[in-house]
């Protein structure tokens, strides 16, 4: 049986995040807050853990996909990680980004990039790891053709990979199962990075999935 389309809601919407980033680089400006890490701080350090610890050179091509404000390209850079690109849709999400990095992470690589209507070639390469927390949630609950840009999004993500790459993907609107049966068609399961579980109702669950594939 085939899943349901996610309800959409304004989190899936461009204008949305724009105006946020918005705020978010005033309130840079102003008082020097980075701004929200999407899921917490402590999803992401379980990933950048993940990725310090798997094996990769640290010039490994690593991209992250919706990067907000950075958070986790600068804590990549400041383990060693020396080849990095933040993408986003939003401008303003680009502009907060290398404002937060320009003094401590020069070396961080910042793109306007919309990846289900951007060519993948403008982004200069392959990449030996793709990270998304978040991006692949957003798109999934557009209200505007979620699942034909959700098949965009597989393909180009695919795209970009190198032959022995990575694909590292946090949601907090799909289950693990979920992932694997969306992506399964183009990746094969590499892991699951186990993250806090809750119990209710006699159920356990987790608030995110954080799932691991690479390329067949």
């Amino acid at each position: 049986m085939e899943d349901s389309e996610l309800d959409s809601s304004e989190l899936g919407t461009q204008k949305y995040w724009r105006e946020a980033y918005i705020k978010e680089i005033n309130n840079f400006e102003e008082h020097g807050d980075p701004g929200d890490v999407w899921f917490g701080e402590d999803s992401a350090i379980r990933i950048i853990n993940w990725i310090c610890k798997c094996g990769i050179d640290k010039d490994t091509a690593i991209i992250d996909l919706g990067c907000g404000n950075g958070y986790t390209l600068s804590e990549l850079a400041r383990e060693g990680f020396t080849n990095l690109l933040g993408i986003d849709y939003c401008p303003e999400a680009i502009m907060l980004a290398e404002k937060v990095a320009k003094s401590e992470f020069p070396i961080l690589k910042f793109q306007v990039f919309d990846i289900t209507s951007d060519d993948v070639s403008t982004l200069g390469g392959k990449f030996g790891v793709v990270h998304d927390k978040g991006t692949y949630d957003a798109i999934s609950l557009n209200p505007d053709n979620p699942k034909e840009n959700r098949q965009k999004y597989i393909q180009k993500m695919v795209d970009m990979l190198d032959e022995n790459g990575i694909f590292v993907i946090t949601s907090c609107n799909w289950t693990e199962d979920e992932l694997i049966k969306h992506f399964e068609s183009k990746m094969k399961l590499k892991q699951v990075i186990p993250t806090p579980q809750f119990k209710f109702g006699g159920k356990v669950g987790s608030v995110v999935s954080s799932v691991v594939f690479e390329k067949k």
